[in-house]
């Protein structure tokens, strides 16, 4: 059995997940920002980091990611397809606000270039490649525990923004509705902002979703 507990972190708050287990393994998906507070947290609750895992490399989901990483000495996954996005605020999205300082990140010690089932430690989850709201958009699905992890790609009631670069709003629709909504209708979804829903809510209630 598995625990996830949520923080909204960084600049606008996104979520950052700490996914533990009875070992007091931990993985942390998209830390945002606010390391030092992150790491007070997973030395409060005596877990043990296994990875950094990002669902993609948008400002608000990789502020702490080095921080982090070099505190736990952990590695950082992220797909290919953003593989120069840690090191480039443009791209990232920090050097297109005045108000936020420019975020470059160290590059991820591990590229995911395909579909796959991966293993870390005792953990065991799937890695379902969902572009659209960026071109390397990723989410991580705990079938057995029921619930998955999908960042900026569907929220409650609304869905990922496709105007920043590598944005594709037929891509993002097509990711929701062949990838996510496939899976099990009591899926609990964690998004990358706000609170979670479940892939049946989203089914028949998300006004973005009907006619596709």
């Amino acid at each position: 059995m598995l625990s996830i507990r949520t923080y909204p972190l960084g600049p606008i708050q996104a979520n950052c997940y700490l996914i533990s287990n009875s070992e007091k393994e931990c993985l942390i998906v998209d830390p945002g920002g606010e390391g030092g507070k992150l790491v007070h947290q997973i030395r409060a609750l005596n877990l043990k980091p296994i990875a950094i895992l990002l669902t993609h490399a948008h400002f608000d989901h990789i502020g702490a990611v080095d921080e982090v990483r070099n505190t736990f000495k952990i590695p950082v996954y992220l797909h290919k397809n953003e593989s120069n996005w840690l090191q480039d605020p443009m791209k990232n999205g920090s050097g297109r606000y005045a108000e936020i300082p420019n975020i470059i990140v160290d590059p991820a010690d591990v590229l995911i270039d395909k579909e796959q089932t991966l293993k870390l430690a005792n953990f065991t989850f799937d890695i379902l490649y969902t572009p659209g709201h960026s071109p390397g958009s990723i989410s991580f699905i705990f079938k057995d525990e029921g619930f998955a992890i999908v960042g900026d790609t569907l929220f409650e009631g609304s869905i990922g923004r496709t105007d920043l670069d590598g944005g594709d709003s037929k891509l993002l629709l097509a990711s929701i509705h062949n990838k996510l909504l496939t899976l099990d209708e009591e899926t609990i979804i964690y998004s990358g902002h706000g609170n979670p829903t479940r892939v049946d809510i989203e089914m028949e209630q998300n006004p973005f979703l009907n006619g596709f």
